[in-house]
């Protein structure tokens, strides 16, 4: 299996009031061959507390693991090392997020930073929304270099009483972070300098209530699409990419409106040629499809997959674009969807990694 993928995966191992049970050990690896579609478990280390989200580098050698804990002041993002050869993990440091719920990170295109993003609950602490960090050439976090905080509220009382940093991704041309803020329906766009320093570029003002939470961007870098968790729907915008500005062009439901009550989308991820799209839908346990118009960006609806669980937290495509995973979180599995180049469309292969509680899945070569 020298050719396989590494199938990265964060599970849930304390509990937390908003999540349904902590069955899940911490990080672990392992293999997949897509063409037999067999899974190997490389290695696991329950050393990092709740790791909800995962970042990988691009030839596996190195995780960034959110610690998203309940009671903390501040989150902590943990490095560690894989090693190919041998398949182990090894610690490598942390360091304090500035933040609470410490709910994303992502590594820059050109390898030295790591962005952060602090859903954050309550008040006290640094109470930061984004964080940037330096990568050390042992792929070790420095201490932060730059932060930021937003400000403001939405219309959904429960939900958006104050910012909520849910998501940060960098453009496709890089050099331009886009942040999804749930608590104030806006789409933040920052200018990522040489020393890690955020300059605000732009503010897109999404629909009153839509609670966006992440983002997918078309290979092509001219289109943004974001899975909104309160109203469920998916917006594709136009990007700007020297202004940082983002221009709608369309809002579709990522559920059948008898649906929308009692759901709440969570992830998005985009087919390796951007020809289509995969949102997941909790409480509707789905995984919509959509198409994307090459030229304008326009969506149209294509199907609504059984996730083959429950919960559907976080979705990962092979880098072939062959094989999509659905991390279920509250099904304790991974299921396995064979995908249709031509069509988009999903197929549950029956192969599923079996896992308490995972809520992040990242598949490097």
């Amino acid at each position: 299996m020298q050719d396989a993928y590494r199938v990265f995966v964060g599970s849930l191992n304390r509990e937390a009031p908003y999540f349904q049970g902590a069955r899940g050990v911490g990080l672990s690896v392992y293999s997949f061959d897509e063409e037999t579609l067999e899974m190997r478990k490389l290695a696991e280390t329950g050393d990092v507390d709740n790791p909800t989200f995962l970042s990988v580098t691009p030839d596996g050698s190195h995780v960034y693991a959110n610690s998203e804990v309940f009671t903390w002041r501040e989150g902590v993002v943990s490095a560690y090392h894989f090693d190919r050869q041998t398949g182990t993990l090894s610690y490598i440091n942390k360091q304090p997020t500035l933040g609470s719920i410490t709910a994303h990170n992502t590594v820059t295109r050109d390898g030295t930073k790591l962005l952060v993003a602090n859903y954050g609950m309550g008040e006290g602490g640094p109470d930061r929304s984004v964080v940037v960090y330096g990568l050390r050439d042992d792929g070790g976090l420095t201490a932060p270099l730059s932060s930021v905080a937003h400000s403001g509220t939405g219309p959904d009382a429960a939900r958006q009483e104050r910012p909520h940093a849910h998501s940060v991704t960098e453009t496709i041309a890089g050099g331009v972070a886009i942040v999804a803020d749930l608590g104030i329906d806006r789409l933040v766009s920052y200018r990522i300098g040489p020393d890690g320093g955020l300059t605000r570029l732009a503010e897109s003002v999404l629909a009153p209530g839509a609670g966006p939470r992440h983002v997918a961007l078309h290979p092509g870098g001219c289109f943004v699409f974001v899975m909104n968790e309160l109203d469920s729907t998916v917006v594709s915008l136009a990007l700007d990419e020297a202004s940082g500005r983002l221009t709608e062009i369309d809002t579709k439901p990522a559920v059948p409106a008898a649906a929308r009550d009692g759901n709440h989308c969570a992830d998005i991820q985009i087919s390796p040629d951007g020809r289509f799209l995969y949102g997941s839908n909790r409480g509707h346990d789905s995984v919509v499809v959509f198409s994307v118009d090459q030229q304008t960006g326009t969506l149209a609806l294509v199907d609504h997959a059984p996730c083959g669980g429950a919960t559907p937290r976080n979705l990962a495509l092979t880098p072939s674009g062959r094989h999509l995973f659905s991390a279920n979180q509250n099904a304790d599995r991974i299921s396995i969807f064979a995908r249709a180049a031509a069509t988009g469309r999903l197929a549950d292969t029956g192969r599923f990694i079996e896992i308490g509680t995972p809520m992040c899945v990242k598949i490097v070569r």
